[in-house]
């Protein structure tokens, strides 16, 4: 068992990786989850909970959400209130999200504001909600404006990465996983980018979340502009997943677009070299991710980068990859990045 430990001020927590035998729990627990992975996983983790409680008896609720980017809203989040106020969860209670990156997102953020604010257990059950989605805290929900605008920072008490749940990951979306892995190497540590093996998942996925922890712990809420180098490539992800509503790329596909945009961005402004450019798009082609997009309305394209949460009073920002790692970039030129979005028409 790899323990990664993130010591915030305010809430320290550790992240698991390996086997899953044991949860302890002591109180009434509601178990949210979505149809899919409750077919695979539900019922086990209930017993394991029993074992857990031994002679002690507590209350386990269960709610089951329909799959897909599409249910991460209010609707759904007013699902899981409703379930937790039906099985009487009180303040010491439990939220365990079993699941992806939107399960996780949303348990995060429902019990971020129930009864203002409940201890939850990340329980990922994707390479992506593995290594990016399940770490760090950020909670949140999409809108008609655009992704993640809701929400709120709600760490987890823990959580566990146990890689036997990728067992029954569809190779589509454990590829979409290994899209967020190729962003924390790409931008923090380009050597284990040129290292990286799936024959040596584990140790790689353990480090990547290392990588982020480390972030986190120097800007939790964001307000430093430290934690928003994580959003490499998203800007452009985020619009793209706008523009379909969030119904033709996985959140992990568009991220391997968006890089391979700002990429170009960032060659076009002479900060990154052709090689990373060419290696990275090689790495995201190698795992069958997608490396082209057709944009629909390059105009309202751009104009959806100004709801971009990192974008501020009416000035957008890039985080953008150049030969010493990641920064975040201003003012770049408009003509710049119209030149980059009319080569995806």
């Amino acid at each position: 068992m790899i323990e990664i430990k993130l010591d915030l001020k305010n809430n320290p927590y550790s992240v698991f990786v390996g086997p899953l035998n044991e949860l302890e729990v002591n109180s009434s627990v509601l178990i949210v989850t979505s149809k899919v992975i409750a077919k695979y996983y539900l019922d086990s983790l209930v017993s394991l909970l029993k074992d857990s409680f031994r002679e002690k008896s507590f209350e386990i609720a269960t709610c089951v959400l329909e799959d897909g980017e599409e249910t991460k809203n209010m609707q759904s989040i007013e699902t899981i209130l409703d379930t937790a106020f039906k099985a009487k969860l009180h303040r010491n209670s439990l939220m365990i999200a079993l699941g992806g990156g939107v399960i996780t997102d949303m348990v995060g953020f429902a019990s971020g504001i129930y009864q203002r604010g409940i201890d939850f257990i990340s329980i990922p059950t994707t390479l992506l909600g593995m290594c990016d989605a399940s770490v760090g805290g950020k909670c949140g929900i999409n809108n008609a404006y655009g992704k993640n605008l809701v929400g709120l920072f709600h760490q987890p008490r823990a959580v566990y990465v146990d890689l036997t749940f990728l067992q029954t990951l569809p190779k589509r979306e454990f590829n979409a996983g290994v899209a967020e892995m190729i962003k924390m190497f790409a931008g923090f540590d380009f050597s284990a980018l040129e290292n990286f093996s799936v024959n040596d998942l584990e140790s790689f996925i353990a480090y990547a979340i290392e990588l982020k922890a480390k972030v986190v712990l120097e800007d939790e809420t964001e307000r430093l502009n430290k934690r928003a180098l994580l959003n490499y490539g998203h800007t452009f992800a985020h619009a793209i997943e706008l523009e379909t509503n969030y119904k033709t790329l996985l959140h992990g596909e568009a991220v391997a677009v968006g890089m391979i945009m700002a990429n170009r961005l960032s060659y076009k402004m002479g900060i990154l070299e052709s090689r990373k450019v060419d290696f990275i798009e090689s790495m995201i082609n190698i795992f069958s991710l997608p490396t082209t997009y057709k944009i629909k309305d390059v105009s309202s394209f751009y104009e959806s980068f100004f709801l971009d949460k990192k974008s501020v009073d009416s000035t957008l920002h890039f985080v953008l990859l150049d030969d010493e790692g990641l920064k975040v970039h201003d003012n770049v030129p408009k003509e710049l990045v119209l030149e980059v979005l009319n080569e995806f028409v």
